[in-house]
């Protein structure tokens, strides 16, 4: 059996663990889309009324740019046709890794069945009314969007390649761009979610991406502290310095998990009992932080202005909620 059928083959087993559920996440939704789950969302444009569906297609959006970045990795091509939806936008680049790590092999592994799954988890949810995937840039070459974040947070000199499928180590931080937005981004939609079954799910989706960045983070700090030369843990900070010159300075709210200062690199610190790691990034409470959506589009198109399309979405996302802050 290929990596890719028995990836396919352990999506489907937890899919039929789900399947009880799935009849009344569909009906809920139904009710909310046509007004139960309106409310007021606030965007650098303006305010919009979007629907419970909104936010989950939102949602979905990212989890179609995570799930091929892994699939890429581990099997050299997209995610299925058939996860992709009606006329899908092409995925530019991507690369099949050649792992030397066999952990982060089994990581990777992983990861990419976790993200296909929930991709087809909301997408059956949603149903009809789920986005098709948006065209999608992972491309590791001099023009791709990870050289531009690379080279936007000074990791590597202007014009040149970053291309995260050419070791462990640059795949790792490739997976750190991602996982640690995919993390910020569902906790920051939570408040917006209506439904308490949706607000289940995604509660069970931010478990999941919480887990998957502290995979990344704790081997990059591994990595970082055994070999030091590979300059990891300096990597990660800049990449988080550079994310938060994208998503703007709000209002500190230690309550909610909001700050000007939202974004941590691995970088550990000292205390009384010692060094200290920074394997979870959290506020003096505690807390995980959170992005609002229009933040999290700041950095995944790569573009501290109110816009629509940019940097791994080089058309935009799919559905009402596509427009990052004016920063």
């Amino acid at each position: 059996m290929s990596q890719s059928d028995q990836l396919l083959e352990t999506m489907e087993s937890r899919a039929r663990r789900r399947d009880d559920r799935r009849a009344f996440f569909t009906n809920a939704l139904g009710a909310a889309a046509v007004g139960a789950g309106a409310f007021a969302f606030a965007s650098s444009a303006a305010a919009q009324t979007v629907t419970d569906a909104d936010v989950l297609n939102f949602a979905l959006n990212l989890e179609y740019l995570e799930a091929n970045f892994y699939y890429f990795a581990v099997n050299g091509t997209a995610i299925p046709a058939t996860s992709q939806g009606t006329s899908p936008g092409a995925v530019t680049g991507g690369a099949k890794v050649n792992f030397t790590d066999p952990l982060v092999a089994q990581y990777a592994r992983e990861i990419a069945a976790d993200e296909l799954a929930h991709v087809n988890f909301l997408r059956n949810q949603l149903g009809g009314s789920a986005v098709a995937q948006p065209a999608i840039n992972i491309s590791g070459d001099v023009n791709g969007a990870f050289s531009a974040a690379a080279q936007a947070a000074g990791v590597v000199p202007a014009g040149t390649a970053f291309n995260p499928y050419a070791s462990d180590e640059n795949f790792l931080l490739g997976a750190f761009i991602f996982e640690d937005v995919g993390v910020t981004a569902y906790k920051g939609a939570a408040p917006l979610l209506t439904n308490k079954t949706f607000i289940e799910a995604a509660a069970g989706i931010l478990a999941v991406e919480a887990y998957h960045a502290a995979i990344v983070r704790t081997t990059l700090y591994r990595k970082g502290i055994e070999t030091p030369a590979l300059q990891l843990i300096e990597t990660t900070e800049k990449i988080s310095s550079a994310r938060d010159g994208l998503d703007g300075a709000p209002a500190e709210d230690k309550v909610k998990g909001i700050g000007p200062d939202a974004d941590q690199g691995i970088a550990p610190t000292t205390s009384a009992d010692g060094t200290v790691s920074n394997i979870a990034p959290l506020n003096s409470n505690g807390l995980a932080f959170s992005r609002s959506a229009a933040q999290t589009l700041n950095i995944v198109y790569l573009n501290r202005a109110a816009v629509t399309m940019g940097g791994f979405f080089p058309a935009g996302v799919n559905g009402t909620i596509k427009t990052s802050a004016a920063n």
